[in-house]
């Protein structure tokens, strides 16, 4: 049973201005998300399912269908903010869905096989897809996998970014993922703020996660559960999110899983900021000089 890609790629990018998800970056016109696509192909995936925005699914659907059509199956599912467990509604005054966490499980009736979760605007490089392949071929629906980032290679220099650090033990399993926010280089030094909202210092060393895991499909079930948990404390609130990382934190805190942190050695490319355009298609095309990649990358 071949592996499922499953691609959020509900957000609108607000603090880059604009759907960065669809923002061309290849010589011709290839998104970030052709490039994972095309990696997650050369690792053996069989399936992509995207989790998107209702409004978005016209323009969305037409652009991945002439693309993607011959090439590998997809799915589209839909990030509603009245998906919620029986018994709960939509405060006042929401607008937003929940966050990560949320967008995963808007999947759990499309997905049956091990499937792997990434941001469709971050690129992450072959060497991730094959990563969780490797794992995936395992088989050990006990442990799942965590592919993550030496800190200072997903740094912008055009402005802070948020990154979930992770501390494993001495056999490689995630002890726990912490949100640091505002982390930018500060007189010569990299600065952050922990989850208590107090500035540190980090050295960029650290391995930070950029929301690219693998999980079995018995993971949807516990998620659910988390859920209906964050609802019952948080569930009033306007501007709460349940976040991936911190329900895989709970469950690998708790013992329920092993979460297995596996460094990627691939170059990491994200667009945060508008002015991060730029430096993606740099970094783009030295890859089609060297030949990681064709150009177009469809044919």
């Amino acid at each position: 049973m071949k592996p499922t890609l499953l691609v959020l790629a509900a957000g609108m990018g607000s603090r880059f201005g604009g759907m960065k998800q669809m923002e061309p970056v290849g010589p011709s016109g290839e998104w970030i998300l052709d490039y994972s696509v095309y990696d997650a192909l050369q690792a053996g995936f069989g399936k992509i399912v995207f989790v998107i925005r209702k409004e978005m699914e016209a323009d969305f659907k037409d652009a991945v269908a002439s693309k993607y059509s011959g090439i590998i199956p997809t799915v589209c599912c839909f990030q509603s903010l009245d998906d919620l467990p029986a018994g709960f509604t939509v405060p006042e005054g929401r607008q937003k869905p929940w966050g990560t966490g949320h967008a995963v499980l808007a999947a759990r009736h499309e997905i049956k096989e091990p499937f792997a979760v990434i941001n469709a605007d971050d690129f992450y490089g072959r060497e991730a897809y094959l990563a969780l392949a490797k794992a995936f071929s395992a088989n050990s629906e006990s442990s799942y996998t965590l592919v993550g980032y030496k800190l200072s290679n997903t740094l912008s220099d055009k402005g802070s970014v948020s990154r979930g650090i992770c501390k494993a033990d001495s056999n490689g399993q995630l002890i726990t993922v912490e949100e640091h926010s505002e982390i930018q280089s500060q007189n010569g030094s990299l600065q952050g703020k922990n989850p208590q909202g107090e500035t540190v210092n980090l050295s960029g060393d650290e391995i930070v996660s950029l929301n690219c895991w693998g999980f079995e499909a018995k993971f949807f079930s516990s998620l659910q559960n988390q859920f209906e948990s964050f609802m019952a404390d948080q569930g009033t609130e306007a501007k709460s999110e349940f976040y991936l990382p911190t329900a895989v934190d709970h469950q690998a805190s708790q013992k329920e899983i092993k979460v297995e942190v596996v460094a990627c050695g691939s170059q990491w490319i994200g667009m945060t900021h508008r002015d991060d355009l730029v430096t993606v298609k740099c970094s783009i095309s030295k890859l089609i000089d060297d030949k990681t990649y064709p150009s177009p990358l469809w044919h």
